[in-house]
């Protein structure tokens, strides 16, 4: 087993998941790095270059084959999990008006962000349990990175908020089954941050932001999610299981 702790991050190439990746890198952990797509992405050398050892393993968390590759992948190089960071999620391909969704986008994005989330975590729950009954100190972490659409209604891409809703649930629930473990599962949820994801309507963000759509006047940046997630990686929270950090600028006041 490897000395070093190891975490697996999903949607690792870019965003969100890259800054994440760099920053559990810099903390001294070795990663399992993984993305949709098969090219090797450059966050693997700029961990490797931050002293991590990585494995790169393609693979949609959509598809049931694809989550085994990941959790053998990371008993094989390194023996061992310590954190799961459950970070790949997408966007719906065409915003449309709830009242026109298919059902192919929604049975497309509950895949990627709910579905595959809830039972890449029931392995690697699993696998923990038995790491843990193998050392009964050693900390061991889940974060899911959610989004202020949990509660915040977007009905031109109602699959999306309806996968974070159940993302909430899904911390909850992994929370309360995996405490007497000493498992923490923490959830993450991220405000109106800077990514590919929200390039399309950055115009429109930028108006709501300078208006005062949040109290911090900016867009967030994915080293402000990796900043939290750090924090769970540290061990800054670990009486503070099932709890939800808000990376949003102050956006969860809903001020008048």
């Amino acid at each position: 087993m490897a000395d070093r702790p190891v975490a697996i991050v999903t949607g690792a190439s870019r965003g969100i998941g890259h800054g994440i990746a760099l920053e559990l890198a810099g903390l001294g952990y070795d990663l399992v790095i993984n993305r949709a797509r098969d090219e090797k992405p450059e966050v693997v050398q700029e961990a490797e270059a931050l002293g991590a050892s990585c494995e790169f393993v393609p693979g949609d968390v959509a598809d049931a084959e694809a989550r085994q590759r990941v959790v053998d992948a990371a008993r094989n190089r390194f023996g061992r999990c310590d954190l799961l960071v459950n970070n790949a999620g997408t966007a719906p391909k065409q915003r449309l008006d709830i009242l026109e969704a298919t059902e192919e986008s929604f049975d497309w994005v509950m895949g990627i962000n709910l579905k595959g989330p809830y039972f890449l975590t029931q392995l690697v729950a699993r696998w923990m349990v038995e790491q843990r009954k193998e050392d009964p100190d050693r900390p061991l972490r889940i974060v899911n990175v959610g989004s202020i659409s949990a509660y915040t209604s977007s009905p031109a891409r109602g699959e999306y908020c309806i996968s974070k809703a159940g993302m909430a649930m899904m911390t909850k629930l992994y929370a309360d089954r995996l405490a007497e473990f000493n498992i923490n599962v923490i959830e993450i949820s991220p405000g109106i941050i800077e990514t590919d994801m929200t390039s399309a309507v950055k115009g429109k963000y930028d108006k709501l932001i300078g208006d005062g759509l949040t109290p911090i006047r900016r867009w967030g940046r994915p080293e402000d999610v990796a900043k939290a997630v750090a924090a769970v990686a540290e061990g800054r929270l670990d009486f503070s299981t099932g709890t939800v950090i808000n990376v949003d600028g102050g956006f969860h006041l809903r001020r008048l």
